[in-house]
């Protein structure tokens, strides 16, 4: 029925409703942390008094306020130059993007049935967002313009990445096509959002609802660390007279490494293996095979055959044929090293008077015992030298030698859980960011090992300091104590947190980690090396109970032993990207049955049956929980032929803090975020292209050349 209300009416009926949802909206702000002014020290999110229900109202006025921004831009009547469009666009978005890094770290670090139920509507909404902005035709045919000739508008090194970096983001994301792709396109994005959270939210099921409960009899061959730390998961869960094994790396690890229970490390090894593939509400099969109709569709619309030809187009290799070539130089060596390591472990089982059929859950054990044998070292006898503490205080120190800066403890601040340390960082009296690291598992954390941020970098309009979160899994104790491989894994991720926090450059865009997807991995692994330089272990690794520094006989039976296993290690991995290129190299209209085509893409390529992949596709996060790493997986190994080569250059200087390769490290690496492209950074930070030989000695997949 028409509205037959005089005119005037009508009018002042329209202002009191506009007026009423104006107070509403008003009062909404006033009552919501996320959308006023962040107060707390270094503009930290209000951690303390942020809950679940204020996410929702808030990304809806973030996307409202976003879009405006987005149509000021794409609509002004003046000409396009770089300052209006592409540094107007760095500018915008910031209640958005703060409100998103605070609520993504918040559902990977402490997370909740509230806030997994605001993921799952919320994922695919900020997806539309997202690509809607980089559809925008109006906006397109300004940064078009602007990139066409791009060459007579006289900008910097930095201000030319950036507007080359804004427009292959839209290009590769459909900008160019027609309306009906471009609608086609921005529902696959969507779907893929939701779909990928409930992969990853599937994973994290899995992970805190599963446990293995231990009584005395059951702890035969557990030393004392593994002991308490699976002590401190059953207090966790309530039963602090039992003992207990949860799916966390850091227990799981440890407990097939050391349990003389063959049938207890079965069944702990089939549950880690078996995350995301049991029939029920968490099966991630389905979820992922329509992940990859999907990814095959969005890569056929913007006119390429396979999702792999479509993700290699924004990374270092370029084609698949460059990762299958690199791939290739390591597969068969490592394959064949394996071997030789599966002997041994089938002759200490013989010797034991045990069955010399190596199951995947047997290697991890046996292979402890040759290493015994071998190095006369085990786990058990080098933990007590690296307690959690001092291996972070290690951490920090090697960042200041190196990179001339100090993290100073913040208990004044709060963060969002009891576990977390704060800390200041600075370079002589000025802070340049804030650090938090979070170390320990918990059921309300995902498992892994990552970096985030909730503040990136830059100085458009005035410095912004990043504010960046390692996240760890490791096993608490009374103290916590780390395995080798915990000590690299530590030192990893805090080599991701100085990426993030020794960015020096402009533009968000570029910022920190937000390089290309083969390059992210060079600061990190790189920063892996310092964790066993004799000199950092002689300075920080002490014995728990008496404050020792670890023997040098020792570190040199540690170090002897670096090439240990390695056969083993590089095969799980090396399979899992090998896997992951060929699946995202297949295009079926009708998606994937990922256990049929794991199962067979192994046969073909002979992975040993005494092995497992390090990640199972049902819960392979890096490919499924996001695009990131799909089609990526490689990237560490791309990466690692650069952290092998690049740590040479300490090697050849005779000192791992040589100052004059440590300058040089921090401007083209650590510094520069995305403003140099890849291959020139490396070459301007060791004076050429980095060679694969390194990799090779590295891992002793072939002999190091003796000095004549």
């Amino acid at each position: 029925m028409p509205n037959t209300r005089p005119f005037a009416e009508q009018n002042a009926i329209r202002y009191r409703l506009r007026s009423k949802t104006w107070a509403a909206s008003m009062q909404t702000a006033r009552d919501n942390p996320l959308l006023q002014p962040w107060d707390e020290p270094f503009g930290l999110p209000p951690f303390t008094r942020v809950r679940a229900e204020h996410f929702t109202p808030a990304f809806e006025e973030a996307m409202t306020r976003h879009r405006a921004e987005i149509d000021r831009i794409a609509n002004t009547r003046e000409a396009p130059t770089f300052e209006n469009t592409i540094a107007a666009l760095d500018r915008r978005g910031r209640l958005l993007m703060r409100t998103e890094q605070l609520f993504f770290n918040l559902t990977a670090s402490e997370t909740s049935p509230a806030l997994q139920a605001v993921e799952r509507d919320v994922a695919p909404k900020l997806a539309a967002h997202d690509i809607a902005i980089l559809l925008n035709e109006k906006l397109f045919a300004r940064i078009e313009e602007l990139h066409a000739k791009r060459a007579e508008l006289g900008l910097n090194v930095e201000q030319l990445r950036l507007l080359e970096r804004v427009h292959l983001d839209s290009v590769l994301a459909g900008a160019r096509l027609s309306s009906a792709a471009k609608a086609r396109l921005s529902k696959i994005v969507e779907q893929l959002a939701q779909l990928q959270t409930s992969f990853a939210q599937n994973v994290l099921a899995d992970e805190a609802e599963w446990c293995l409960w231990l009584n005395n009899d059951d702890l035969k061959g557990l030393p004392d660390a593994v002991r308490q730390a699976a002590k401190a998961a059953a207090e966790q869960r309530g039963k602090p007279e039992a003992w207990a094994i949860t799916l966390s790396r850091s227990l799981v690890a440890p407990f097939l490494t050391h349990s003389d229970r063959r049938d207890l490390r079965e069944q702990v090894f089939k549950a880690w293996t078996g995350r995301g593939e049991n029939d029920g509400a968490h099966d991630n099969r389905p979820v992922a095979r329509e992940i990859l109709k999907l990814r095959t569709e969005q890569a056929r619309l913007n006119g390429y055959s396979t999702f792999a030809d479509y993700a290699l187009v924004d990374r270092m290799a370029g084609k698949p044929a460059a990762v299958a070539e690199l791939l290739a130089q390591v597969w068969e060596p490592a394959k064949a090293k394996a071997a030789v390591e599966c002997e041994a472990l089938r002759a200490i089982a013989r010797a034991r008077g045990e069955p010399d059929e190596i199951a995947p859950w047997d290697w991890r054990y046996y292979a402890e015992q040759v290493r015994r044998e071998r190095y006369d070292i085990d786990d058990a006898m080098v933990k007590p030298y690296f307690s959690l503490d001092r291996m972070v205080e290690a951490a920090l120190d090697c960042a200041q030698r190196l990179f001339g800066i100090e993290f100073v403890k913040r208990p004044d601040i709060a963060p969002y859980h009891p576990d977390v340390r704060v800390y200041e960082v600075r370079r002589g009296e000025y802070p340049i960011g804030v650090f938090l690291h979070d170390n320990f598992a918990r059921p309300t954390k995902r498992g892994g090992a990552w970096m985030g941020h909730y503040r990136s970098q830059s100085r458009i309009d005035g410095d912004v300091l990043p504010i960046v979160v390692n996240n760890n899994n490791f096993a608490q104790g009374s103290p916590a104590l780390l395995s080798l491989d915990d000590v690299r894994t530590l030192f990893h991720e805090f080599g991701h947190g100085l990426h993030g926090l020794l960015s020096q450059v402009t533009y968000e865009r570029l910022s920190g980690t937000r390089v290309l997807r083969d390059f992210v991995e060079l600061p990190s692994q790189l920063f892996e090396h310092w964790a066993l330089e004799p000199e950092v272990l002689k300075k920080h690794a002490r014995h728990v109970d008496t404050g020792a520094p670890i023997p040098d006989e020792l570190i040199a039976r540690v170090l002897k032993a670096r090439r240990f296993n390695q056969g083993f290690e590089t095969v799980e991995y090396t399979a899992c990207a090998l896997l992951d290129m060929a699946l995202h190299a297949q295009a079926p209209d009708d998606g994937v049955d990922i256990t049929e085509f794991e199962r067979d893409e192994l046969a073909r390529l002979g992975m040993p049956r005494e092995m497992v992949l390090r990640h199972r596709l049902p819960h392979f996060a890096h490919l499924f929980s996001s695009s990131s790493y799909a089609a990526g997986y490689y990237v560490y190994m791309w990466a690692e032929v650069l952290d092998a080569d690049g740590y040479d250059a300490f090697v050849e200087a005779g000192n791992p803090f040589d100052p004059a390769v440590a300058a040089r490290l921090l401007r083209y690496v650590y510094s520069s975020g995305n403003t140099i492209e890849p291959r020139a950074a490396y070459r301007a930070f060791r004076g050429r292209d980095a060679k694969v030989e390194p990799l090779l000695i590295k891992r002793g997949l072939v002999e190091q050349p003796q000095p004549a």
